[in-house]
C-alpha cells in the first residue's frame, strides 16, 4: 500500500464507499472532494493500476461501463493502513470542546 501514490490510495477509499461503482461516479467523487476536474487520463490509468496490482476487481456493466470493487488484498490492505495510520494518530475527538 506504501507504494500507491495518494490518488490511489483514495481511488481505494472510494471504491470502498460504494457498492460497485462506475469510473464515471468515482470521478465525480473525487471532484467533489478535489474541488477540481480529474480527467480520464488521470482517473483510468490508476483505476488500471490498482486492478493489475490486485487491489481492485474490475467487472463490466455493459458494453461501455465497468464497474469496480475491492479485492480480499485490498480490504487488507485499507485495514492495515488505517492501523498503521492509528499509530499516529492515538488521539480522540471530542464534540463538546
Amino acid at each position: 500500500m506504501f507504494k500507491l501514490t495518494g490518488f490511489q490510495r483514495d481511488l481505494l477509499y472510494a471504491i470502498a464507499g460504494h457498492d460497485r461503482p462506475s469510473g464515471q461516479q468515482l470521478k465525480d467523487d473525487l471532484e467533489a472532494a478535489f474541488d477540481g476536474e480529474i480527467t480520464h487520463g488521470r482517473l483510468y490509468p490508476n483505476l488500471d493500476t490498482l486492478v493489475n496490482r490486485g487491489y481492485v476487481e474490475k467487472g463490466r456493466v455493459d458494453r461501455r461501463t465497468n464497474y469496480y470493487v475491492l479485492s480480499e488484498t485490498g480490504r487488507e490492505a485499507l485495514a492495515a493502513r488505517k492501523e498503521w495510520e492509528d499509530g499516529y494518530l492515538p488521539f480522540e475527538t471530542s464534540s463538546g470542546s
